[in-house]
Order: structure tokens, then C-alpha cells, then sequence
């Protein structure tokens, strides 16, 4: 698709704007998305690492973007200017998607339409932010909130998640996956994922349970349980939960949940095969279980997603 026709993304930049928040929709969105930045009016925002950047829109970009990106920023642009609430009201009125990234969720927040809703953010923010809008239901422990045409995610590397889950909802699996191989990152880490985990690296080489998961990467077909799993892992069934928690930041069967939905989404989008076909290859049984727990985690059904995302 040529650079012109390509949906937009308006990035946002806050005084004291965090750089590493707003260079990450450039780099997991900028292949397939036109991606623009914007402040509350062209011309210089200081970052938090102590230097400046050149920001070539005002907010006339969220009048023309699909999705509007807040990336996280400082004390120094609190509290929002009065036209930047109402630009991104109007934006979000007319249909476009409205995303945050760490403390972006404070500018959203501001606006009121968070209130009633989910909201993620940085953890250590969390707090704050709940104090400050006790009309929202502030999620410190997800690494992202999907709430449909209003989104948020925790700090830092959690908006490469949420970026990589915008892809996903938008051009599919693949397209995701191709920008996370591109970015050297995990294809898909699931909103629901812990912002902390307490062991993310073995301690010694051989000593966590990569194996086990690719080994059960190898048989999504298979009905696994978390018996099989811990004696492939050599541990009992309460360690073995308890390491892959550590490890994953999720739960043994949430983890294959996410991978079977995940495998059923490059199915349908790479081949013809039945419905009730690829349900078997994934491990869900039936037709009918796919179905259901393909809603749950996508918001779509597998035909429309098929119709929507079908690579040939």
C-alpha cells in the first residue's frame, strides 16, 4: 500500500514527552501505518532525556488520524491544555481509536472518557492516577487495557505490546508478527499478562521452562494439562505452576489458551481449511469451542476474522 494511503497515526508529544513511549509506534507501526507526529502546536517538545524534538503537526493531525497515540510524559505538561482535551474529545467523537502509553493514560483520563472504563498504566503511576479519577477502574497489573475504541498499556516496553496488538486487531497475525521479528521482540504477549514478573531470566542455563513451552508449541493439538506440562518439566504440578507463573507473568492453561488462539489466527489467514478443521489443529476440540473462546480473545468471530485478514 502506497506511503499516501495507508491509515494514520498521530503521535502525540507531550511536554517532557517520554522518547523511548513515542518512538515506538514509529517502529512497530511505521511499515504499515502512516505515522505522524504532533504536539499542541508544531514546533519544539522537551523529552525526558534531556533533549528536545521538532514536531512538524499541531493538533490539526488527530482531525485526519484513525488512532491517536499519547505516549507517556512529565509534570511539566499537567495539567492538559483546555484545546488538546477538546481535540481529542472531538477525534474520539468521529470515530477515531484513542491509545496511551504509561502515563499518556493521564491526558485520556482527562478527558472523561476513561470514566467507568479499565485503564492501564505504569504501575508505579497506578495510584496516582487512580487518586487523581476514581471514576476509573485503574488496572496496575496488565501489561494492556482493550476497551475497544479507548486503550491503554503500562510503561515502556508494554506499549510495543500494545502496539503490536493494534497491528493485530487491524491488518492480522501476521502482519504483527512480521513487525515483531522486525523489532526483535515477543509476537504476542496478551493484555492480560503481568507488568511484573518476578523471574524473567533462568537463573542458570538450562533451569526454566523455555523447553516445556516449546515442547508444548510442538502439540497444540494435544489436550495438555498442566500434569504433563510439570512431568515434562521434571517438577511437581504446584512448582511447576508456580516457576511458569514467575517466568510468563500468566498461568500455565492461560498461556496455551493465548498460543491456540494465537496458531488458529495464522490459520485462517494462511489457508482454507474448515473451521471445525482448524479447531482440531489447535487443540480446542470443536468448532464450536474455537468459536467461543475466539471471541473472547479477539472480539471477532473466525470467519470474520478469515474474511478480514485471508492472505491469498
Amino acid at each position: 500500500m502506497p506511503v499516501s494511503e495507508r491509515p494514520t497515526v498521530a503521535v502525540l508529544a507531550l511536554p517532557e514527552v517520554v522518547a523511548f513511549d513515542l518512538a515506538t509506534p514509529f517502529q512497530v507501526l511505521g511499515r504499515d501505518e502512516r505515522v505522524e507526529l504532533c504536539a499542541t502546536a508544531p514546533g519544539p517538545v522537551t523529552t525526558t532525556s534531556g533533549y528536545a524534538l521538532e514536531a512538524p503537526h499541531g493538533l490539526d493531525a488527530l482531525a485526519r488520524a484513525h488512532t491517536v497515540i499519547v505516549p507517556g510524559f512529565g509534570r511539566g505538561a499537567w495539567p492538559p491544555a483546555p484545546e488538546l482535551l477538546d481535540a481529542l474529545r472531538a477525534a474520539h467523537a468521529r470515530g477515531a481509536r484513542l491509545a496511551s502509553i504509561c502515563t499518556g493514560a493521564f491526558a485520556l483520563a482527562a478527558t472523561g472518557l476513561l470514566d467507568g472504563r479499565r485503564t492501564a498504566t505504569h504501575w508505579q503511576h497506578a495510584d496516582e492516577l487512580a487518586r487523581l479519577f476514581p471514576a476509573l477502574t485503574v488496572d496496575a497489573t496488565v501489561l494492556y487495557a482493550d476497551e475497544g475504541s479507548l486503550l491503554s498499556s503500562a510503561g515502556i516496553a508494554a506499549g510495543i505490546d500494545l502496539c503490536l496488538h493494534l497491528l493485530r486487531r487491524d491488518h492480522g497475525a501476521e502482519v504483527a508478527n512480521a513487525a515483531a521479528r522486525r523489532t526483535v521482540v515477543a509476537a504476542h504477549r496478551s493484555g492480560g499478562q503481568a507488568q511484573f514478573i518476578e523471574r524473567p531470566v533462568p537463573a542458570r542455563d538450562g533451569d526454566g521452562l523455555e523447553a516445556t513451552r516449546g515442547w508444548a508449541l510442538e502439540r497444540l493439538d494435544q489436550p495438555l494439562t498442566v500434569t504433563q506440562l510439570a512431568r515434562h518439566a521434571c517438577c511437581s504440578e504446584r512448582t511447576f505452576a508456580r516457576r511458569f507463573r514467575a517466568e510468563t507473568g500468566t498461568t500455565p492453561l492461560r498461556w496455551l489458551l493465548a498460543q491456540r488462539v494465537d496458531h488458529a489466527q495464522r490459520l485462517l489467514e494462511a489457508t482454507d481449511l474448515p473451521v471445525e478443521t482448524i479447531a482440531l489443529r489447535c487443540g480446542f476440540g470443536s468448532g464450536t469451542a474455537l468459536r467461543a473462546h475466539f471471541r473472547r480473545a479477539t472480539a471477532s468471530t473466525p470467519t470474520a476474522y478469515r474474511r478480514a485478514f485471508a492472505r491469498h
